[in-house]
């Protein structure tokens, strides 16, 4: 799957404008972010081949960027659909997939392609 090298760039600075803070700079997550801190949600998890994003496809993961992570998770991702439009939110999106290896990013572009 080829990504648009505009669209990945407007999405780098977008990350770094509204994600980096709690995803890091390089998509590296916090640390430790699959232990459940006191309050019960999870850090903010790595948006790099390490973590799980590229397991969902893009409307899910759209979803979660527009309307913030799911609360029976006890999220603390905050909803974005005020701040970004869906041009920008899609751009962010494709910024992250860049940053993933070949096979993720085709794995996730049968889950996108393939999901109902």
């Amino acid at each position: 799957p080829t990504l648009a090298p505009d669209r990945v760039a407007r999405g780098a600075t977008l990350y770094a404008q509204n994600c980096a803070r709690c995803h890091g700079a390089n998509l590296e997550g916090a640390p430790e972010w699959k232990k459940p801190l006191p309050d019960g949600s999870l850090p903010p998890p790595p948006h790099d081949s390490s973590g799980h994003t590229w397991h969902h496809p893009d409307t899910l993961l759209l979803d979660i960027i527009a309307n913030g992570g799911n609360p029976a998770f006890n999220s603390k991702m905050p909803a974005f659909k005020d701040n970004l439009s869906e041009e920008e939110m899609r751009a962010v999106l494709a910024f992250i997939k860049s940053r993933w290896g070949k096979d993720e990013r085709e794995f996730q572009w049968w889950m996108t392609a393939t999901a109902k």
